[in-house]
């Protein structure tokens, strides 16, 4: 089972990042955290790493539903969007909310990860041009 949506793009870091945090935000994405693994690890053990950013992204909207229908929900939340160079490529992936929901085990959830999925791919798609 894949976990996480991805795109490959051939344009640098520092101009991908931006427009991952516009392209969300179309979609109705909040950026409630970022971790800056690459400045993280230089601090914390001394190594180096290609660059790398977790965004914890939210849609409120979907939050609050998820949450009626499971309340534990939380624990899966935000939705993790990781962009980080390797080699030539900039990667963007986002945590497949399929996969994450079928944590539940709730049939109820279904129709909710579909919307997200929908949502966090026509990001992703943005990106690539292909929306």
């Amino acid at each position: 089972m894949s976990y996480g949506l991805q795109i490959d793009l051939e344009e640098p870091f520092d101009e991908v990042l931006p427009k991952v945090r516009e392209s969300l935000a179309e979609s109705g994405f909040g950026i409630l955290t970022e971790i800056d693994i690459k400045k993280t690890l230089k601090n914390k053990i001394d190594v180096d790493v290609e660059d790398q950013v977790i965004l914890g992204a939210c849609n409120p909207r979907f939050a609050y539903q998820g949450l009626q229908v499971e309340p534990s929900l939380g624990v899966l939340l935000p939705c993790n969007v990781v962009v980080r160079r390797t080699g030539e490529l900039t990667v963007v992936e986002a945590v497949d909310p399929e996969a994450m929901f079928t944590v539940t085990k709730n049939p109820e959830m279904e129709p909710l990860a579909d919307q997200v999925r929908t949502a966090l791919k026509e990001a992703l798609d943005r990106l690539s041009g292909d929306a």
